[in-house]
Parts: C-alpha cells; sequence; structure tokens
C-alpha cells in the first residue's frame, strides 16, 4: 500500500537536502512512538521504500541501536545519492497508514541513472 504516493508524485520532489539518520527517527517516533525499521527492496527494474512492522524498541527485535543506525544510514545514502529524499521525507510525514504484524508499507521510487547505481 503507498497511501497515494507514487511515481506520478514524484515530480517537484527532487532536492539537494539530505536525509539524515537522525531527521528520520526523529520523525517516525513523533508519528507513531517507534522506530520503525526502513528497507530498500527491489524487484526487477522498481525499487520500493518498505517501512516494516518491526521496530527498534522492540524487545525481540534483531539488531542494537547503533547497528539499526547504520543500515538506516545506508538506506538514506541511496535515497539521497538517487535525489528522493524531499520525496521520502514527505511520505514519511503524511503517510496515513502503518505497518502492520508481517506487512510492511511500501513506497515506490523512481528508479533513474542516478538511483540505479547504488542499487544492486
Amino acid at each position: 500500500m503507498t497511501d497515494k504516493y507514487n511515481i506520478e508524485n514524484l515530480e517537484g520532489y527532487s532536492s539537494s537536502v539530505p536525509l539524515v539518520v537522525e531527521e528520520v527517527m526523529d520523525c517516525l517516533r513523533r508519528r507513531w512512538g517507534v522506530t520503525y525499521d526502513l528497507k530498500l527492496l527491489v524487484k526487477g527494474k522498481r525499487v520500493y521504500l518498505q517501512m516494516m512492522w518491526r521496530f527498534l524498541e522492540q524487545q525481540s527485535f534483531p539488531i542494537d541501536e547503533e547497528t539499526y543506525k547504520e543500515n538506516l544510514n545506508q538506506t538514506l545514502e541511496i535515497i539521497n545519492r538517487g535525489g528522493q529524499s524531499e520525496f521520502v521525507r514527505t511520505w514519511l510525514r503524511n503517510v496515513e497508514s502503518k505497518p502492520r504484524l508481517g506487512r510492511a508499507i511500501s513506497l515506490p521510487l523512481f528508479m533513474d541513472e542516478r538511483l540505479g547505481e547504488f542499487v544492486l
């Protein structure tokens, strides 16, 4: 589910202001009270940012905070280099759904040469 955010909404969102780990973690905590895990998913020629149902504050979360921040930083680096930071920032601030157990929320990202170069 993408909550009315899709590739057509990407125009006008290109930004040189990069997303940073602290900003994203703060946004997640303010919106939902927890720090959801964010992952990139590549399906064919499509790339999706997925907000997973698991979160850092869960006792069963498989990694510590430092590793979480490192992983999030790698994800944000790809988003920033692909020129997607403002698109993702707006989505994080406005997405209406939240992940449910076993069901992530997905945001399709525009795949151009910049993003394709950083995603395997």
